[in-house]
């Protein structure tokens, strides 16, 4: 059964060699760290400080539409919710959080 799996023998040890190009494994490092920064990481904190002033600014008569999509004029601002008025006599709580833009005045009405 031998002829179908040749054996394997382990060469001689060759002498160790010196790590070469190791100042371009930390310029790559480097690199890639700075792109990681200025692609991912530098947008995403532009966004979460835009929407905390938005969610800080957020006052009665505001319109504003959620993250689910569902647009309406702030009628009460609390210190973690908001109530939106969708329709004449509808109103909805929802967590600051779930704010996802506020709408120019007259929007709603031009709906």
């Amino acid at each position: 059964m031998s002829f179908l799996i040749p054996a394997a023998y382990a060469d001689a040890a060759a002498p160790a060699a010196a790590p070469a190009g190791t100042g371009f494994e930390w310029i790559f490092l480097i690199g890639f760290l700075v792109i990681f920064y200025l692609m991912i990481w530098r947008p995403q904190a532009k966004r979460a400080k835009e929407h905390k002033n938005l969610l800080a600014s957020l006052q009665k008569g505001d319109e504003v539409v959620t993250s689910g999509g569902i647009a309406g004029k702030v009628t009460k601002v609390a210190d973690d919710f908001v109530v939106v008025e969708v329709s004449d006599n509808v109103e909805l709580k929802f967590q600051k959080g779930a704010i996802a833009a506020t709408l120019p005045k007259g929007t709603l009405k031009a709906i």
